[in-house]
């Protein structure tokens, strides 16, 4: 006969004894290594700020990079981290005083419906620049400006020419590199000179006034050097090659698609230019005073057509056939580069001065060209395609919360690496792309 009280009682005893052999799980070992992290504090334009959507509002400056950044510092003993924030449920504002964007439906010049950014108001929120959120009892860690050039990093009264600067400056008198020194910053970081090449490219490269290398190290070295001057370790970020951002890349050079009645008409017009089109797709036409007595040429492949072209205009009334392109629309290949030489110039200067003073570096110039390419992270395709990468906000230059938490990975673990620190890296899936209605 079976006793089953004592079966029973094994059985239980069995069961406790594998409990108890079970190995308790423990929180992974984090190390701030070499730095300090009590306060961080980066300096940057804006990809910094937390300005996506364009415009600069709330829910950007929450998931802006450095305070991305500092949240994971915190896990090693980052202090609080301070940003100059817009009011919460504010429609932000941006450099043209315009509201932020979301995705929703817009009617073409066409009737045609579809998903597309568009404005969440018919205004930005202009009391904004009203706002005073500077507090000497809780110092900011976040100095991205957006529009900050590095001419004016060390300018007095920057916040007499750039609102964004003047509801967090200390005084009218004051400079960012003041303010940011004023902190006692222990651990920092640059990311610096984007602002200048994004002027250029965005504007068709009008501007033509992108530094040299040389004058681009006179601007960068001094503010590296007090950055340091009170033994405080940091993180230089390179200038990414912003032509392979969503901006620059979403409409293709060859998007003038005909049928056979359109291409026979142009024909007919452009033949003894030496320009022919076909049934199918075309390269735009555009100005260019360089190209023959007409000053006229088909674009070029490798050229880029900014998303700044009124595409109803396009679409509607013959821009860019009939009508060429305006070079502000445009970077052609002289242009294009002409600007990734500079941008090579800067981040050798960049890389060189962080081996100097033997400092971390970041490179954002890879990272941007890997989105670019296109990478799976945790099983999700990620890439610079525009809305449906999955980490660029709306307006094509600025990354989203999730871009930005995956490029606060590559911060981490560049500190990690230069100063033997254990800094856990961010779950970047946990953060939001773009949000479809």
């Amino acid at each position: 006969m079976v006793n089953y009280k004592l079966f029973t009682l094994a059985a239980v005893s069995l069961l406790l004894g594998l409990g108890a052999c079970k190995p308790s799980y423990e929180s992974p070992e984090f190390s701030k290594g070499e730095i300090d992290p009590t306060r961080f504090v980066m300096i940057g334009g804006i990809h910094t700020s937390g300005y996506m959507d364009d415009a600069l509002y709330r829910e950007g400056q929450e998931n802006s990079l450095p305070a991305l950044i500092a949240q994971q510092l915190s896990l090693v003993g980052g202090g609080a981290f301070y940003q100059p924030l817009v009011a919460e449920g504010s429609v932000g504002i941006s450099f043209s005083g315009l509201s932020k964007m979301m995705l929703g439906y817009k009617t073409d010049c066409k009737g045609e419906t579809s998903l597309s950014p568009v404005r969440v108001a018919g205004n930005g929120d202009a009391s904004i620049w009203n706002d005073n959120t500077y507090n000497p009892s809780a110092l900011f860690g976040n100095y991205g400006v957006p529009g900050l050039l590095m001419a004016y990093v060390s300018s007095p009264a920057y916040s007499n020419q750039n609102n964004y600067y003047k509801r967090m400056a200390s005084s009218s008198t004051g400079s960012v590199l003041d303010d940011a020194l004023a902190t006692n910053l222990t651990f920092f970081s640059l990311f610096l000179g984007v602002d200048e090449v994004l002027k250029y490219a965005k504007s068709g490269a009008k501007d033509s006034t992108l530094l040299t290398a040389q004058e681009f190290e006179v601007l960068y070295a001094p503010i590296v050097s007090q950055m340091i001057a009170n033994g405080a370790k940091g993180i230089l970020a390179t200038i990414p090659d912003v032509s392979k951002m969503p901006y620059f890349t979403t409409i293709p050079y060859n998007g003038l698609t005909l049928d056979a009645p359109n291409a026979t008409t142009l024909n007919s017009v452009y033949n003894a230019l030496g320009f022919s089109f076909q049934v199918g797709a075309n390269p735009f036409m555009m100005i260019d005073p360089n190209a023959n007595s007409f000053a006229v040429r088909q674009m070029l492949p490798g050229e880029c057509l900014l998303l700044s072209v009124p595409l109803d205009s396009v679409k509607c009334n013959q821009m860019g056939v009939l009508f060429p392109l305006r070079n502000e629309f445009v970077l052609t290949n002289p242009e294009l580069e002409f600007m990734r030489t500079r941008i090579q110039e800067y981040n050798t200067v960049i890389r060189s001065l962080a081996t100097q003073h033997n400092l971390a570096v970041v490179d954002v110039d890879a990272f941007v060209s890997n989105l670019s390419d296109g990478f799976v992270y945790n099983g999700v395709s990620m890439s610079a395609k525009f809305v449906s990468g999955g980490a660029y906000s709306l307006d094509g230059v600025q990354f989203n919360p999730r871009g930005n938490a995956l490029l606060a990975n590559k911060f981490i673990q560049a500190i990690n690496k230069q100063y033997h620190a254990r800094i856990p890296e961010l779950n970047a899936g946990a953060y939001n792309a773009i949000l479809f209605p």
